[in-house]
């Protein structure tokens, strides 16, 4: 299966950095429009297709939602890094410290149940563990049937779905974020 992820990811760095007056008003647009844009649209269109799970992203974070996802499961969930839809200054302001207290306990829960690649810059990995506000949908469905998931879903104003990894047979982590 491949993964599709249908909004960007950085809504509770944002807005930790808002309340600190540290976010770029381009980054707090784009976090706010993503929170008050629904899931209605992904969710009707992907019902057009051979889904296998779904999971919305939000408390947990992606990684937390990945490693949900793969409950009851043999498989393990690939993330890809450099593929993320990221809201633009997260990685940085994550670096810088504006981190939630929800990100900070999905990291503990998470210790020693994923697999973080050392290149993997820690921006991005804070940014995957990110509790979402009205997060996206991350999708599973076949990989023959991603490309044109996203194409469709961009046609029709989701703008942010991206596939940003796959399903493989089960490795000693659940969840790897390369």
């Amino acid at each position: 299966d491949a993964l599709i992820l249908t909004k960007p990811l950085g809504t509770g760095i944002i807005t930790t950095a808002l309340k600190n007056g540290k976010a770029p008003q381009e980054s707090v647009e784009k976090a706010v429009s993503s929170m008050t844009t629904l899931n209605k649209t992904a969710s009707i269109i992907m019902r057009n297709y051979p889904v296998h799970a779904c999971s919305d992203i939000t408390g947990y974070g992606l990684l937390g939602h990945a490693l949900e996802m793969t409950s009851g499961s043999d498989i393990t969930l690939i993330l890809e890094s450099s593929k993320l839809p990221i809201i633009n200054a997260t990685s940085d302001l994550a670096e810088a410290g504006y981190l939630t207290g929800g990100g900070k306990r999905n990291r503990e829960y998470l210790n020693g149940k994923m697999a973080i690649d050392p290149s993997v810059n820690e921006g991005l990995v804070e940014t995957a563990l990110d509790p979402q506000t009205s997060g996206g949908l991350l999708i599973a469905l076949p990989e023959k049937d991603a490309g044109k998931l996203v194409k469709e879903l961009r046609a029709n104003g989701v703008e942010s779905a991206s596939a940003i990894g796959h399903a493989v047979s089960p490795e000693k982590f659940r969840v790897r974020l390369v």
